[in-house]
């Protein structure tokens, strides 16, 4: 049930993802994900029960929001089949969206017609998924959540006379933390974002040949701690949705969690564990079309002076306790789809061959 605390470091012979000494802009939030589903009720269903709240409801869009004063941070788009569309970051001022405005398949520069407001540019990155570039969103009023619950330690008993007991209602998402695509094109989509979002490589994990198989990219925010990271991206063998992740105050809040969600029949993914990279407690499910949603509490945060850490990749270092990743959590759906990407990919991206696709297959299939 255990792997070991420490990781060995591996010997770099390949680029590694680095931040980026002036990058376009520095991406202050990320913002929200967007999805297509064919059915929004059922959409809706899964993601209250899992936390979060809806905030606007139209015939053909759903937003939802966490306790956070964010408007929103889910968009749920009607559509005959369900698909990942993308991310968005805001960025620090509108002289931004001019300067990302102008980057190559760019939209010219929006008004936002959503809740909150605000103006954005639309990009594409190398894999295909949808970027927002998001400034001048009106922030709404926090949503109250309960407290974390204090616990007692040795030589520090912060609760005497009061019996622990964390209420038993549905789990309350704070924020959204992350979102992991899966990429072809690994250097080519690592240098897009932190060229134009100034992302920092908080960590990487590379392959026995010492190419970098995943990266955990955080916010650049100075001296102010961001999370360990916003972003993190895999090496695959086509561009698709891996997961995304939102807090709750605490570990009984996840505990509980499990317990609700498992009592109204979603499937359950992966956890409860503590993560290697990133330090997180978590807790994965799915929603009704198969896609992950992790929820987690006690992250890392770093600031910008934190250097990158190199590690090898490997199933047993994705957590530092409870049960191992299992073979179906990064088990691909093969289709004529998946094949076809595959067989374009294989040929196409210099990140991909067919000793990559067997490190692969063996690492995760």
């Amino acid at each position: 049930m255990t792997s070991t605390h420490t990781i060995e470091q591996p010997r770099l012979t390949k680029p590694q993802p680095v931040r980026c000494a002036a990058p376009l802009t520095k991406a202050t939030t990320l913002a929200y994900l967007m999805f297509e589903r064919p059915d929004l009720d059922l959409a809706e269903t899964y993601l209250t029960s899992f936390g979060l709240r809806v905030t606007a409801r139209e015939p053909d869009k759903l937003f939802l929001r966490g306790t956070a004063p964010s408007p929103y941070c889910y968009v749920v788009f009607k559509a005959a089949k369900p698909r990942f569309v993308g991310l968005a970051f805001t960025v620090p001022n509108a002289a931004d969206l001019t300067k990302l405005s102008a980057l190559p398949g760019a939209s010219s520069i929006e008004a936002i017609t959503w809740p909150g407001g605000g103006k954005r540019v639309q990009l594409r990155d190398p894999a295909g998924f949808r970027v927002d570039a998001v400034w001048g969103q009106q922030e709404v009023e926090t949503l109250p959540h309960r407290t974390p619950i204090r616990l007692n330690a040795p030589g520090e008993l912060v609760r005497v006379d009061d019996p622990q007991r964390p209420p038993f209602d549905p789990p309350e998402v704070v924020k959204l933390g992350h979102v992991l695509i899966e990429v072809a094109n690994f250097q080519a989509a690592s240098s897009w974002y932190t060229r134009n979002f100034g992302l920092i490589p908080s960590d990487v994990c590379v392959f026995p040949d010492g190419a970098p198989g995943a990266t955990f990219f955080r916010l650049d925010l100075g001296d102010q701690p961001a999370d360990h990271h916003t972003l993190a991206m895999a090496q695959s063998f086509m561009a698709a949705y891996g997961h995304s992740a939102y807090e709750l105050v605490d570990l009984d809040a996840i505990g509980v969690g499990q317990r609700l969600l498992q009592n109204a029949g979603w499937e359950h993914s992966w956890g409860i564990g503590r993560h290697m990279l990133g330090s997180q407690v978590f807790d994965y499910w799915q929603d009704p079309w198969g896609d992950k949603h992790e929820h987690y509490c006690d992250g890392d945060v770093f600031t910008s002076a934190t250097p990158t850490g190199v590690y090898p990749i490997s199933r047993e270092a994705m957590a530092q306790w409870g049960p191992q990743m299992p073979k179906s959590f990064t088990k691909p759906h093969i289709n004529l789809k998946t094949l076809t990407a595959l067989s374009r990919n294989l040929y196409g991206c210099e990140d991909l061959s067919i000793k990559r696709l067997k490190e692969l297959i063996k690492l995760f299939a």
